[in-house]
């Protein structure tokens, strides 16, 4: 799946803002550095795996990372910075995606996307404008866009 969304991306994000709400591992953020990101924002809850990604992180020494071990809602809808790409990825059973989807089109760039990855099939919400979307096994995964 990382490799289809990158390659929808283009496989450059050179000079580009992301936010990689609900990182886990951070794969996604990584990657989006890896491929040439001015800077990723991780938000991660779980405090285990918050203090593994800030291991990462210093093992890799890299400086444009911004971690914050925070509730990713929270994070969102305090936060004003805008993202060229968000990528999100909340825990399968929440009911956090309707919410979400409120208040992501302030978090965009007027170019800016959005990912999103879920455990079932994903209707695109009213203002939001489906670009891509596939399925691997159980996972669901889309690229939106706010509609113009």
């Amino acid at each position: 799946m990382r490799q289809t969304l990158f390659n929808w991306l283009g496989q450059t994000l050179h000079g580009r803002t992301c936010l990689d709400l609900f990182a886990g591992s951070g794969a996604l953020g990584f990657e989006a550095l890896s491929r040439g990101a001015a800077q990723v924002t991780m938000v991660e809850k779980n405090p285990q795996v918050f203090r593994s990604l800030q291991e990462n992180i210093k093992k890799l020494a890299l400086s444009n990372i911004y971690p914050r071990c925070e509730d990713g809602l929270e994070f969102v809808a305090r936060d004003k910075q805008r993202y060229d790409v968000i990528f999100l990825d909340p825990p399968f059973q929440s009911d956090l995606l309707p919410r979400l989807f409120e208040i992501l089109p302030a978090r965009l760039t007027d170019s800016g996307l959005l990912y999103v990855e879920s455990g079932g099939p994903v209707s695109v919400p009213e203002g939001w404008q489906g670009v891509k979307s596939g399925k691997a096994g159980q996972v669901h995964y889309q690229l939106m866009r706010v509609q113009a």
